[in-house]
């Protein structure tokens, strides 16, 4: 859940008082959060991503709402071999430094000058690998979608987070969208089904829902939670249809989109009604979470959704290469 503009403002006013305990009421009362505040510097890990330079323009503004919190130090190295994230890292570099960003040769030099890290590496293959030495060194770590460019990669990463008792949190920004809180907040009663959309653009080096049909698989998780089962799915060159079905009986839809138009969204079956998303509203609504994640160490909901979700996008992928036939979401997990 978000922190709202009034509370959030007053929440870490009170957080990054020098040497001051957080005594937010909400977090005392559930033994969140009882140690002084370490989470202020904050590292990012790659800028081949508009992600990056995003974050920064919002953290570093002398009008931020995350008071105490500044992107200190970054790491431009992104991906190595996919042209597109390639080509923005040296003009993404200079847009960083612009908000008195140091540029760092290391990731080790980094985690020198850093309290917590931005993961933003647009290249999921390259996320176990950059990882290892911020939960190595017990940082607090968001990396963002995707967590990895496969099932067995992403396991391992919170695999060895718990190894060094070190929490970490992967997420789309669309898992925020305008009317998800409502939604799962019990608005339209239990949730039946869902049907979400988002481009599905496809990256030769990646599995084809990593690289950004994520996007609206992540929605699809969010809504319907974890339990699906296994997945089917239809592909052509202009789109993508990847149905679910869940342990329960329930079916959830994920429509990839290459040709027409590229939006996102999803239509959402309850028992008491029908309701739809509304529109994507940025990236602060996921920066709030990273910084509520930050103070407090409490992963906004549940990584086995993380686990799941990548899950999914394999089994789809395999669905795909065996014409259509249903795959298994244990088929993936048990490899």
């Amino acid at each position: 859940m978000s922190i709202d503009k009034l509370n959030r403002r007053k929440f870490l006013k009170t957080a990054t008082i020098a040497g001051a305990v957080v005594t937010a009421p909400s977090l005392i009362s559930n033994n969140l959060f009882a140690n002084q505040i370490k989470g202020k510097r904050v590292g990012i890990i790659g800028l081949d991503t508009s992600h990056s330079v995003a974050f920064t323009k919002e953290l570093n503004s002398d009008k931020s709402e995350y008071l105490g919190y500044r992107v200190v130090a970054a790491y431009p190295q992104g991906s190595k071999d996919i042209k597109t994230s390639v080509d923005r890292i040296s003009g993404f570099t200079e847009d960083v430094k612009k908000h008195g960003v140091e540029i760092v040769s290391s990731i080790e030099d980094l985690l020198k000058k850093v309290d917590v890290v931005l993961l933003e590496t647009n290249d999921g293959r390259l996320h176990l690998e950059q990882a290892l030495p911020v939960l190595k060194a017990k940082k607090r770590m968001f990396i963002d979608k995707p967590i990895a460019a496969s099932y067995k990669d992403a396991k391992q990463i919170f695999e060895t987070a718990k190894k060094y008792d070190t929490p970490i949190f992967s997420s789309s920004s669309l898992r925020y969208i305008e009317g998800m809180k409502e939604i799962k907040g019990g608005s339209i009663g239990k949730i039946i089904g869902a049907d979400t959309y988002s481009p599905a653009v496809l990256e030769p080096t990646h599995p084809d829902f990593f690289w950004y049909g994520i996007h609206g698989v992540e929605m699809l998780f969010a809504v319907m939670g974890t339990g699906c089962k296994s997945v089917t799915r239809v592909f052509t060159e202009g789109s993508d249809v990847a149905v679910g079905t869940w342990d329960d009986g329930r079916i959830g839809v994920f429509r990839g989109i290459r040709d027409g138009k590229k939006d996102f969204g999803g239509t959402v079956i309850g028992e008491k009604s029908v309701a739809s998303f509304g529109k994507f509203l940025g990236y602060n609504p996921l920066l709030a979470e990273i910084i509520k994640f930050f103070e407090t160490g409490v992963v906004p909901f549940d990584t086995k959704e993380t686990l799941e979700i990548c899950a999914f996008m394999e089994a789809a992928d395999e669905s795909k290469k065996n014409g259509g036939k249903p795959v298994l979401i244990s088929s993936i997990v048990n490899k």
